[in-house]
């Protein structure tokens, strides 16, 4: 509705009659039109990855991108949007650009809850610039894959994915440090 609309094209009551739902039900899963064009309701699923994350225990800085990589990988497959979803989602925020800021801002408080996670698994205070470079390659990483399985319809965003850690780690492995910054 939104990528024919716009936001203001339609009311929350011919959403709730669309999808055969009460106006109550809707604000118990989310607080505003935006909340539900951009699917926020993951408090459940956030905890759901935090616990299974910290489950692993602490096992290296290397096993580190590892599990994030499997678990996002998994965590989107099951929940995740179908192609058709996300090429309605892109249109919806193509023609909303304030979605777009949105988006932005929610990408950076995941970021930095998982930069928390990350340092509460390793023991480590939340500041460590190991614990911010692991989820900001993992951000590239997810980029970049995410990108690839939407170019190529038959390839699965896990193979996508995982052949991105593969490239990121090829080059930072590659890479030799520069002595001033020692």
């Amino acid at each position: 509705m939104t990528a024919e609309h716009g936001l203001a094209g339609f009311t929350i009551e011919q959403v709730c009659d669309e999808v055969g739902v009460s106006r109550r039900t809707f604000f118990n899963y989310f607080p505003s039109k935006d909340e539900a064009v951009l699917g926020i309701h993951e408090a459940a699923e956030r905890e759901r990855f935090e616990a299974e994350f910290l489950g692993l225990g602490s096992r290296g800085w290397p096993a580190v991108l590892d599990d994030l990589v499997e678990l996002v990988i998994q965590h989107t497959i099951e929940m995740g949007p179908e192609r058709e979803e996300q090429s309605a989602f892109m249109a919806a925020v193509e023609r909303e650009p304030r979605l777009l800021a949105r988006v932005m801002g929610l990408t950076l408080e995941r970021e930095h809850a998982l930069e928390q996670l990350v340092a509460s698994r390793e023991g480590v205070d939340v500041d460590d610039s190991r614990a911010r470079a692991a989820v900001a390659v993992l951000s590239g990483v997810l980029r970049i894959g995410a990108d690839d399985a939407l170019r190529s319809p038959d390839t699965d965003f896990g193979s996508t994915v995982r052949r991105a850690l593969e490239a990121a780690r090829t080059v930072l492995c590659t890479a030799s440090p520069r002595e001033d910054l020692a």
